[in-house]
């Protein structure tokens, strides 16, 4: 079965301000490597729906959306923390990039796709129940782990996220429930400064030392990844797939190559083959080195697609 492939126009029109480095170059840098490369032709390509309120409310508190909605500028900026801003354009992105999450599980879950791909943004993981932080507003990928618990009837799903940030916002609204297992893979202290003891038996938290390569990122995975999954058993398994570990992405200070995120694609790829029926959502979060992004996205999808 296909690939598919979600993006939608407006996730190109929220803008931060050209020096900050979550901009709309990052949904081109990943397109222009899918079509240079010629994937593109082979992904079922989707244009996102927004994400209803009643989507975003099983994750967020409907204090928290109803804020968004009223700070939602008419023109100019408006800041919704130090690092998170909003255009007149943002809140119609960040809908439709948890919508392109929810419409990836339903594609995936129907059997209308094998896997998918979500080049979004804004970015998630970040965003808790009441917060917006990180660049995030909406949490994309719990947005979708908790459609596939309510809509789909699913008992088990798994969030993998090796973004070099903790994905505390996931952590926190799954930090309770048994249902959602989060492995997280990030560096330690740094951004969100938060992680490194607060899980639990389903939330699988790696901190990790600046510096870290390919050699001990591939270890912890295996070690504290792999055994946790298996024992879980997930029925769908989630990515918060963010490139910013790469060497060449200064914000991260890891130093993962593009062969590690092949190697971890593949990883994945393997085990959802034998526990989820190869069910893959992947949604993107970081990665701010235009050319590391666009390699390393690229051969993400390529796994995921098989091509």
């Amino acid at each position: 079965m296909h690939t598919a492939y979600l993006t939608h126009p407006s996730c190109l029109k929220h803008d931060m301000g050209s020096d900050h480095p979550e901009s709309p170059a990052r949904i081109h840098a990943i397109e222009d490597q899918l079509i240079a490369s010629g994937l593109l032709h082979f992904l079922d390509r989707h244009e996102a729906r927004a994400a209803s309120i009643e989507e975003l409310a099983r994750v967020h508190t409907q204090g928290y959306i109803e804020s968004v909605f009223k700070l939602s500028p008419s023109a100019g900026m408006v800041y919704l923390d130090g690092d998170t801003a909003m255009n007149p354009y943002s809140l119609d992105a960040a809908l439709h990039a948890a919508g392109a999450a929810v419409q990836a599980v339903d594609l995936v879950l129907s059997g209308h796709a094998g896997n998918a791909f979500c080049n979004i943004r804004p970015p998630g993981h970040h965003a808790g129940r009441n917060s917006a932080a990180g660049f995030c507003i909406f949490n994309n990928v719990a947005v979708a782990a908790a459609h596939a618990l309510s809509h789909h009837g699913l008992q088990r799903v798994a969030i993998a996220d090796f973004d070099v940030h903790h994905g505390n916002g996931t952590e926190d609204i799954f930090h309770d429930d048994a249902r959602v297992m989060l492995c997280s893979t990030f560096r330690h202290p740094y951004y969100p400064h938060v992680g490194a003891n607060s899980g639990n038996e389903h939330i699988i938290n790696v901190p990790l030392p600046a510096g870290t390569a390919g050699a001990a990122f591939r270890a912890a995975v295996t070690a504290q990844w792999l055994p946790a999954l298996e024992r879980f058993k997930p029925q769908l398994l989630l990515v918060s797939a963010g490139f910013d570990a790469h060497r060449e992405d200064e914000m991260g200070g890891f130093a993962l190559a593009d062969a590690d995120y092949v190697w971890v694609s593949e990883t994945l790829k393997e085990f959802a083959n034998r526990h989820c029926t190869g069910r893959i959502v992947s949604v993107l979060e970081g990665g701010y080195a235009l050319h590391a992004l666009g390699r390393c996205a690229l051969a993400h999808i390529k796994v995921l697609s098989g091509q």
